[in-house]
């Protein structure tokens, strides 16, 4: 049984996640509280390898991957749910059985948005897929930052990989399936507006990360 918290956050491209998780890090620090930052795909060393194939970028740079380039959908999802597998029994399982607050840029609703919606495999069948993997390692909160897709692509400053590089409608399918998500687990999945202040998002994702963990 886990006992402390999963919170994961998703997001567009650029939609600002790496800066939040840096900001609360910092917050719970503040608080003198146990934390541990990963992501998805990664947070392992199978993670990281996988995250090369189906991303085609280490270490921010461009990789040769003819596998990536070819990928089915279908065996597109297999590789994140193989990381995130990995990642659920060496990282998050572990950590939230030491009480530690387990951030996670990324995680499950990435896998229903991108292969399930954009990439036409289906929500409902990418759910009931992905809960054989995931199991009791559901997130506790999902912060979701909203934004248009071409202000978040436009914010991007590195090159882009695989998915980020996929057409304006796969990203605006990416958005649409987050908000169908968000109507679908409403207690858990809260949406935050990305163009907002930086300040002003800390701020409420802060407010419903205190109201989980009680502070």
């Amino acid at each position: 049984m886990k006992k402390g918290f999963f919170i994961t956050f998703e997001g567009g491209e650029g939609a600002g996640k790496t800066s939040l998780i840096d900001s609360i890090k910092k917050y719970l620090e503040s608080k003198k509280l146990d934390y541990i930052v990963t992501r998805e795909p990664g947070g392992t060393k199978l993670g990281e390898h996988l995250r090369e194939i189906v991303l085609q970028e280490k270490n921010g740079k461009e990789v040769s991957s003819n596998v990536s380039k070819t990928l089915d959908p279908k065996a597109e999802l297999c590789l994140f749910l193989a990381s995130r597998a990995q990642h659920i029994k060496e990282v998050i399982l572990p950590s939230l059985e030491k009480n530690k607050i387990v951030l996670c840029d990324r995680y499950n609703d990435s896998s229903i948005a991108y292969q399930g919606h954009a990439r036409d495999l289906g929500i409902d069948k990418v759910i009931e897929f992905s809960s054989f993997i995931i199991e009791d390692a559901t997130a506790d909160l999902t912060i979701y930052l909203d934004i248009d897709p071409k202000i978040g692509l436009s914010r991007v400053e590195s090159k882009l990989d695989r998915i980020e590089s996929e057409k304006m409608d796969f990203h605006q399918k990416i958005r649409d399936a987050f908000h169908i998500l968000a109507k679908k687990f409403p207690k858990r999945i809260k949406i935050i507006d990305a163009t907002e202040s930086k300040e002003d998002v800390l701020k409420k994702s802060i407010n419903y990360i205190s109201k989980l963990i009680d502070l």
